[in-house]
């Protein structure tokens, strides 16, 4: 940190008249209006300070982003805490120190830099500015620079990284979060994104160099620097090839009638999704006009996350049905999730699951690649992974067909980290999902990709369709055939941190010091798992299997009846999430008795855990 009264091009006087009391706080003031060049930012900042604002001040200055599960996620504007001009330079700065640290040849390899399509006004900024900075800070130390000349999907840029063998990558994005936010998400050499210890030894680098260096806020070098070279053409054409890899019925997608509609959701998804369709030679998939193009406010959607369902599907739903296509594909605003809905014969549409796509996602690879592998192939060479907190649809499957399951924490990074070594170890990845429609098809990129997910999900309908079967009706055989897994997951908003301890909390102290819950209302609790604090009570030794995550809650119960739920904090949102499954054998075929008595457990979870009323939770609008 530089030192208080330092010269800067701000009148120290101005800023001693204008003390707040706070020595830390004014000293934060001081760095900032030091060295923050965004003039809108910087007049955030004065203005606070002359309105006497101090606990806001204090709220943006005196704390620092770090590493959430998906890199650094906040809301635009000014302050430590912020995604801005400033913070994107102090975080690349630190970086730019770590690999430094790290790799030998990094001036030769070089660094992968993407970005999306958001922005805000008032804070004068926007993604591909805050890549442009991202670029000038390395640019400006001798580092070559693939920079994307316009935006791209999220996966991009670990394939980028792999493909261009740079060090490193970031992705400029805030994926489906609402339109405020922005965030600066980081892949490794491997390409999958940062985990422990690069993510706190990155934070500490950031730390020790939070005054911007010369040049670093010289955006500009991206148009000059010899040492920017732009990977678009390259990498669009080397992903929509290998895309192909995962094609299997090239023929009949030739010749399906079956029409598809596409929407983007105001993001990056609308030339790559209509670009891997060709790759699979569909005809392109009708897009929704209102949402085709890139627009910062999402201006038809009361927040850009597929994920919400058929409210936030309504414009392409009403198009499908103008048009007659039976099956939606909607990529989020970076193009990394994917949701699905299919027409039925009822004429309503069904919103498919991110868990219920994972069981026609697992089942769908694994038939193709037991149609295609060679005859020396070996099923126990195969791998399919998911996060802790999803179906454990795949688990059933993997039994059953004799193929490997393994489990990661929640969010893609453990997932990528984790195909890489089984890659390395000449195993087989076929498919990995996360619940919140994140998907991998094939391992061409080490993260969860839309636009592939899109396309196979797409080929996948047109074979069915050849069958006389939809989707739908695929998914009650798979579930007969391995058992049925019926899900829930949902969240309340919690904006108080405090609060979301003490819930924890109560739930590690609930009878009596350090002892856990052993009831739900009537439900039996079988065992225990709490990531926090890295305890197991199903293990020998009571100790977690799963890696220990501090920096987050999350505890999971599984019941004497088959359920498993588990309660976590989000780690890019103010949620607390809950996920619950009613894992039945084949032979348990009654899907009403067993959502019932889900839907039964849930209320009893709630009610006994969250005591919402209580704690002053906001339910989860509908």
């Amino acid at each position: 940190m530089g030192e208080c009264g330092a010269p800067g091009d701000v009148n120290s006087n101005v800023l001693v008249a204008r003390s707040t009391g706070d020595a830390q706080l004014d000293k934060a003031v001081w760095q900032w209006l030091s060295w923050d060049k965004n003039q809108k930012t910087k007049e955030q900042i004065e203005n606070l300070l002359q309105n006497g604002k101090h606990k806001e001040l204090r709220d943006r200055l005196c704390c620092r982003l770090t590493f959430g599960t998906a890199g650094l996620r906040s809301a635009m504007g000014a302050g430590f805490c912020y995604i801005n001009d400033l913070t994107v330079i102090q975080s690349t700065q630190g970086i730019y120190k770590y690999l430094e640290r790290c790799f030998s040849d990094f001036k030769q390899r070089g660094f992968v830099v993407g970005y999306d399509t958001r922005g805000q006004v008032t804070s004068n900024c926007s993604s591909k500015k805050l890549a442009k900075l991202t670029a000038a800070v390395l640019l400006a130390k001798d580092v070559p620079v693939y920079f994307f000349s316009t935006y791209v999907p999220t996966p991009f840029v670990p394939y980028a990284v792999q493909q261009l063998k740079a060090v490193a990558g970031v992705m400029i994005t805030a994926s489906h979060n609402r339109k405020e936010d922005n965030g600066y998400k980081v892949y490794w050499e491997n390409g999958a994104q940062i985990t422990a210890p690069h993510d706190k030894e990155i934070i500490k680098c950031i730390e020790e160099c939070v005054e911007p260096w010369n040049g670093s806020w010289n955006e500009n070098l991206v148009d000059t620097s010899p040492l920017r070279q732009d990977p678009l053409e390259k990498i669009c054409d080397c992903y929509m090839e290998d895309l192909k890899k995962i094609c299997y019925y090239r023929e009949l997608n030739e010749q399906t009638n079956l029409k598809f509609v596409h929407t983007s959701f105001h993001g990056v998804g609308h030339d790559y999704v209509q670009a891997a369709f060709k790759a699979f030679g569909f005809q392109p998939p009708i897009p929704v006009p209102e949402q085709k193009d890139p627009d910062p406010d999402f201006s038809t959607v009361k927040c850009p996350n597929p994920e919400e369902g058929e409210s936030v599907l309504e414009l392409s739903l009403r198009l499908a049905e103008k048009e007659n296509a039976k099956v939606v594909v909607a990529t989020d605003p970076d193009a990394d999730r994917l949701a699905v809905a299919e027409h039925q014969e009822d004429g309503r549409w069904k919103v498919f699951t991110g868990n219920e796509l994972a069981a026609l996602f697992g089942w769908w690879m694994f038939s193709c690649w037991k149609k295609n592998c060679s005859e020396d192939a070996d099923v126990k060479n195969v791998y399919m992974l998911a996060t802790t907190v999803s179906s454990k649809i795949l688990r059933a499957i993997a039994l059953k067909e004799g193929f490997h399951f393994e489990e990661t924490l929640p969010g893609f990074k453990w997932i990528g980290s984790r195909v890489k070594d089984l890659l390395d170890n000449g195993k087989e990845v076929l498919f990995a999902f996360e619940e919140s429609i994140g998907f991998m098809c094939g391992t061409s990129v080490l993260d969860k990709d839309g636009v592939s997910a899109a396309v196979v999900i797409a080929e996948m309908a047109a074979y069915l369709e050849h069958k006389n079967l939809t989707l739908a009706q695929k998914l009650i055989e798979i579930y007969e055939t391995y058992g049925y897994h019926i899900s829930k997951t949902s969240y309340f908003l919690c904006y108080d941190p405090p609060t979301i301890k003490r819930i924890f909390e109560r739930l590690r102290n609930f009878d009596s010091a350090q002892r856990y819950p052993s009831f739900c209302g009537i439900y039996n609790i079988l065992h225990v798992r709490d990531i926090t604090t890295g305890y197991d009570s199903s293990q020998p030794n009571k100790k977690s299997v799963l890696p220990v995550s501090k920096s987050s809650q999350m505890i999971t119960f599984t019941f004497q009846n088959g359920c498993v739920a588990t309660l976590r904090t989000s780690g890019t949102e103010p949620k607390i999430k809950y996920y619950a499954e009613m894992c039945a054998l084949p032979e348990q075929s009654d899907r009403t008795v067993l959502e019932e008595e889900l839907q039964q457990l849930i209320e009893a979870l709630i009610a006994n855990f969250l005591e919402p009323d209580k704690n002053g939770l906001i339910w989860r609008s509908a």
